[in-house]
């Protein structure tokens, strides 16, 4: 018995082809964690595990594992599919020219602070260009925001070294955002992952990395959903064109087109199209 499920094991180890083009073997432990933070239920979860180990062929890429657990998913659970699509839906605001420090300052607006974006600001020595600055009554924060599209590429120590200069930079000078004041934060945000290396980094120099999963609790996944800021992208009731549509003038957010029913009639949306649409949002 024990040489047969050993032979079992063996037939499963496919190399895969990640985002990066490395090749590494299949971890089913990796798709079924995907699977569950997403929401899906245990039983859900290892079903669609177990379905996808069946089809994998080597070379196959993380992309056509991901589009099949997708379309799996929302067959099963349409809200966890939805919040499975979260970290590809956010690169997808890339392409529609939507600036992602944009994006970060709405999240800190629905955390209660005042936001400014791309503002120069002198430090103690040079000029900075600070993509965030968000402040309230008792903090006054300065963000870095990296963009990624593709799912591959890291945010390394070489950026969390630069950042934390600048910031280090600019707390040599006093600010008025809400009084006169210096800086209490420097933070690094991206939408992909960060190297072990820069999070070692960032927890030794108190610089605060927010990106994908990390950290463990207040990551961006984390602060998109308490924040219910879902972009329009994460929705497949809307199509590739649709989306194009809204996002060129400039409706990003699930909650606006939620809001305003008169931009999906716009777009020639029937009543019962609108409904599934909202009915999709309100999943999320």
């Amino acid at each position: 018995m024990a040489f047969i499920l050993e032979s079992m094991n063996q037939e499963k180890q496919v190399l895969i082809t990640k985002a990066n083009g490395k090749q590494e073997l299949f971890d089913k432990t990796k798709l079924l964690g995907s699977l569950l933070r997403a929401g899906a239920t245990e039983e859900i979860a290892e079903e669609l595990t177990d379905h996808i180990i069946g089809e994998l062929k080597d070379g196959m890429s993380t992309s056509q594992i991901y589009k099949h657990s997708f379309f799996l998913l929302n067959q099963k659970h349409k809200k966890a599919a939805l919040r499975y699509s979260l970290r590809r839906a956010i690169m997808e605001l890339g392409p529609s020219g939507f600036p992602f420090e944009d994006f970060v300052a709405q999240i800190f607006q629905a955390k209660g602070y005042k936001t400014e974006t791309g503002k120069i600001l002198l430090g103690g020595c040079v000029e900075h260009e600070v993509d965030v600055i968000a402040y309230n009554e008792n903090k006054l924060l300065a963000a870095e925001v990296k963009f990624h599209n593709e799912l591959g590429i890291k945010t390394d120590l070489k950026v969390a070294l630069y950042v934390k200069a600048r910031m280090e930079d600019l707390q040599e000078n006093i600010f008025d955002f809400g009084g006169e004041r210096k800086i209490d934060e420097g933070w690094l945000v991206t939408n992909t992952k960060f190297t072990t290396t820069a999070i070692h980094y960032g927890e030794c120099k108190d610089l605060i990395l927010v990106g994908w999963n990390y950290p463990k609790a207040g990551n961006l996944q984390d602060l998109i959903e308490d924040a219910g800021l879902h972009p329009i992208t994460c929705l497949s009731s809307l199509s590739e064109h649709h989306k194009k549509t809204l996002l060129s003038q400039g409706v990003v957010l699930c909650k606006t087109l939620r809001e305003d029913g008169n931009l999906l009639s716009s777009l020639g949306f029937s009543p019962d199209e609108k409904k599934m649409i909202f009915e999709e949002i309100d999943l999320l």
